[in-house]
């Protein structure tokens, strides 16, 4: 079938055409093809409910034009249910591969230097958001295609229905199973998480009804725009080596935008490159064996106990991304008086978002166990909530990156 799409929607002669097993393709599949022409790699995108959708896709020029590395498609087809992209086919890993290898068996040397191609990729990104930061309207934020990572997935387009989407498909009304404990959603939305001794304000349910109101398209104007690529988790990264330093480069933009909410731009890249490692999110099975998490019902308390934790190189990317991104461009913001008040609440609900929604996290209804759902449910409200008192790793992120805090 993708051998007759790709042959009507471009005029070539695919052959050998191959599908790729991959873990980080939640909402997509790729693979490989030759022509007479050379070897080609393939990406096709599908998001259900797209042809109702605002936006445009594949507006891979605007990287270029803004000065980031990014791989240009040879071939590209941006049509409802057919959007593909084409490239030459490359020797280099994604820089997901080189960051598992390191998850399952840490090396300094290979870690300190996919650290340094992160950070210099950081610096890059936060050159172009300070260069490209500008005012925008409502409009123009809600022409962006960034929010059918968000809030798109929290609804029933084009009507708006909420809870609607993945939301709604994935949680609403469903059972879920947990080391020891079994919830129906009615009583797991309500509860409020203690993960490990830190019990959390928000339960899921208050999160996603807080999302619903705070990452509406029409309420995020207020941070200001950028160009930015939008979905830029490391799957979409090739890691390409150069003796002993490395470098990054995207590809995929298929949510690339010039008026990118500004507090969305990293979101994703910081959540899926760092918080859905090592394993739960896109290994749940191989999570399972590693990591313990069990459950307890108190009253209307779920309390967690899990002995997940980042592995060393995920620690060292979220310490890059956050010095070298999150807080100079929030300070940037503030500088340019585009820093909202609730800034915190605003990235918290998007990070929450991030897991939730590109799949599916009760057990056995696509690949999570129920330690591998508990762990998944406990690291997204982990990053959606503030503590009640006590600090974790995320408080100490958003201090370190808190522009008020010199």
């Amino acid at each position: 079938m993708l051998t007759a799409l790709l042959a009507d929607l471009f005029s070539i002669h695919p052959r050998g055409l191959a599908i790729n097993h991959d873990q980080y393709s939640l909402n997509s599949l790729n693979g490989f093809f030759e022509t007479d022409d050379g070897a080609f790699f393939f990406k096709f995108h599908q998001e259900e409910g797209e042809e109702a959708m605002s936006g445009e896709y594949y507006r891979a020029d605007l990287l270029a034009r803004a000065g980031l590395p990014v791989d240009q498609p040879v071939l590209m087809s941006v049509l409802p249910g057919e959007q593909i992209l084409v490239y030459r086919r490359r020797s280099d890993p994604r820089f997901s591969d080189v960051l598992r290898t390191l998850d399952l068996a840490d090396d300094p040397t290979e870690r300190a230097r996919a650290v340094a191609a992160e950070g210099v990729l950081n610096a890059e990104l936060f050159r172009v958001y300070r260069d490209t930061l500008h005012p925008v309207s409502a409009q123009e934020v809600a022409a962006e295609p960034i929010h059918r990572l968000f809030f798109e997935r929290l609804i029933d387009p084009p009507g708006g229905q909420f809870p609607g989407g993945r939301l709604a498909r994935f949680y609403v009304g469903q059972h879920f199973d947990f080391p020891g404990l079994a919830l129906d959603w009615d009583r797991l939305s309500t509860l409020r998480f203690c993960v490990n001794g830190i019990t959390y304000q928000d339960g899921i349910g208050a999160l996603f009804e807080a999302a619903h109101r705070r990452l509406a398209p029409e309420m995020l104007a207020d941070a200001g725009g950028v160009t930015a690529h939008g979905d830029a988790h490391n799957a979409n990264v090739w890691y390409e080596r150069h003796g002993e330093t490395a470098r990054l480069a995207f590809f995929d933009p298929a949510f690339a935008g010039d008026h990118v909410p500004s507090l969305l731009a990293e979101v994703k890249t910081t959540f899926h490159n760092i918080l859905a490692h090592p394993l739960w999110l896109y290994d749940p099975a191989l999570a399972t064996e590693r990591f313990t998490a069990e459950a307890e019902l108190d009253g209307e308390l779920l309390r967690v106990t899990t002995n997940h934790g980042l592995s060393p190189v995920r620690r060292d990317l979220l310490e890059a991304k956050a010095e070298g991104l999150w807080r100079p461009l929030l300070a940037t913001l503030k500088d340019r008086g585009l820093l909202p008040d609730d800034w915190r609440r605003v990235v918290r609900l998007a990070l929450f978002l991030c897991p939730t929604l590109v799949m599916n996290l009760r057990a056995g209804a696509a690949t999570h166990t129920p330690t591998s759902s508990l762990i998944a449910l406990s690291i997204a409200v982990m990053a959606g909530s503030e503590p009640v008192e006590g600090d974790d790793l995320m408080t100490r992120f958003f201090d370190t990156i808190d522009p008020d805090r010199g």
